[in-house]
């Protein structure tokens, strides 16, 4: 079963519940894949899917930061509770060991030493660990590798 016909099934038990917050954010990733699949003109393949998960979700990290800075804890619960619905459509997230050896297998494989060779460390990683892994976190990972 694909992600989207998952969220379709999902959204008519979230319609049964009237949980309107899980039907909301459900109905909002349903219309980002379609639109996706309408602009690539074909079904997308799951890893498209979590591609755009991984974008709403990215999303929605930075909001809830935005919004406790700006001390809106109302605003940012909100994006909480739409963080967790979209991650429960996201593969089980990396763990920091597990992210560590990854980047350390990367450095070790490009013979990365510098922070010159960002670029070519964060290519590397990012198609390995996507949908598993924040982005923002591997970079500063390499971050302090390369310092």
């Amino acid at each position: 079963m694909s992600i989207f016909e998952k969220l379709t099934s999902d959204m008519k038990d979230a319609m049964k519940a009237g949980d309107k917050e899980r039907l909301s954010t459900i109905r909002l990733l349903r219309g980002q894949i379609k639109d996706a699949a309408i602009d690539k003109r074909d079904d997308l393949d799951e890893e498209e899917e979590i591609v755009i998960l991984s974008n709403a979700a990215k999303k929605r990290r930075e909001s809830i930061k935005i919004y406790s800075e700006a001390g809106r804890d109302d605003l940012a619960g909100k994006e909480q509770r739409e963080l967790d619905v979209i991650q429960s459509y996201l593969p089980q997230q990396l763990s920091a060991e597990e992210i560590e050896k990854i980047v350390d297998e990367a450095i070790e494989e490009t013979g990365a030493q510098s922070m010159k060779d960002m670029g070519r460390l964060m290519g590397a990683i990012m198609p390995t660990v996507q949908g598993r892994a924040d982005g923002k976190q591997i970079n500063e990972m390499i971050r302090q590798k390369l310092s």
